[in-house]
């Protein structure tokens, strides 16, 4: 995102919010309550980017429910470095100057504030390994300003290789679609790579850092050989370049497992993940918790607990494929 888009998200962001954000200061302060601020930093995503629209409109909707209301007793200041390390710092100085919590979605936006700060209170979402990147000193005592929610246990890696053999019991091949510079990669890769051998299917790593022309030659070789699948292993940047992704598999006609219930909305054919937008709703509950006294130190990180499985079976009719019933039957959301 440039500088100059920066207006479009904040008129993005007030609509989201009702409108409530242009109250003028001098209405607020007739609210006889102080007024706090949130700042919110992705990382990674469009400020108009549907999915993070929904994140955001779940983790308001859960702070109005707590007594957190905009242009009432608290004001959100939101950034979005749409994968731009210049304005992911730029914007994490502004709001470590503005906000007394701040939300961060993603690995590098929290890496970026606490490059700036290690005082101002943050809450996480989205971050695969906090203790290994240094946010936390451990999950159940953060010892440090920041605190929240991971986005996986590693073992639900060897699910989406199950799940690919499941609803394709014939695949003998499957192409692990990673970033090798993700320092979560390593360990969704370990995970496939442990129940591979039990399920007669051999791996093929592809670079999703790659620029897009490579990725495209590499899975076109790959759809080549024959009984072949994908499997999306989540980053930021597969993120990004969401659709890239899906119209491949679409392309060569490749069954694909996905990390995120959304991916599926958009055309994937099957997801199994955390309920990101459930993850927000429990960050501002730890906000709420913050901003009424408690320290990040204190409150625990925790790992998601409820996972969704999603099924698009428009993708499965367009691919050939009839989905097992057993499958179906387990599944949280079936799209038509």
């Amino acid at each position: 995102m440039n500088r100059t888009s920066l207006p479009l998200q904040r008129r993005n962001f007030i609509t989201l919010l009702g409108g409530a954000a242009a109250w003028p200061l001098a209405a607020r302060a007739q609210q006889g309550e102080p007024m706090r601020r949130i700042g919110l930093l992705t990382a990674s995503f469009d400020a108009d980017d549907p999915e993070m629209r929904s994140r955001i409109a779940g983790f308001v909707q859960a702070l109005r429910e707590l007594g957190w209301s905009e242009g009432n007793n608290v004001q959100f200041d939101y950034r979005s470095g749409a994968g731009n390390a210049n304005d992911i710092r730029k914007y994490a100085s502004e709001l470590v100057a503005l906000a007394d919590v701040i939300l961060a979605n993603g690995s590098q936006a929290v890496s970026v504030l606490q490059q700036v700060s290690r005082t101002v209170p943050i809450v996480f979402v989205q971050v695969p390994d906090p203790v290994g990147a240094g946010f936390v000193d451990s999950l159940a005592r953060p010892s440090s300003n920041a605190t929240g929610f991971t986005s996986f246990e590693y073992g639900i890696a060897a699910k989406w290789l199950e799940l690919l053999k499941e609803i394709v019991p014939a695949i003998k091949q499957a192409a692990v679609l990673r970033d090798p510079s993700n320092p979560a990669g390593s360990g969704q890769w370990g995970a496939i790579q442990s129940v591979a051998p039990s399920l007669g299917v051999e791996l093929r790593p592809i670079n999703t850092r790659a620029d897009t022309g490579e990725i495209e030659r590499a899975v076109a070789t790959f759809a080549r050989r024959p009984n072949g699948g994908l499997i999306m292993t989540a980053s930021a940047g597969a993120a990004r370049r969401l659709d890239v992704f899906i119209a491949l598999a679409a392309r060569h006609k490749l069954p694909t497992v996905y990390p995120n219930p959304y991916y599926v909305a958009g055309g994937g054919l099957v997801a199994y993940g955390p309920n990101v937008i459930e993850q927000y709703r429990q960050a501002a509950g730890y906000v709420d918790r913050i901003l009424k006294g408690e320290k990040p130190a204190d409150l625990p990180a925790q790992a998601p607990t409820k996972f969704e499985l999603v099924i698009n079976l428009k993708t499965a009719r367009a691919l050939g494929l009839e989905v097992p019933a057993t499958l179906l039957a387990r599944a949280d959301e079936v799209i038509d």
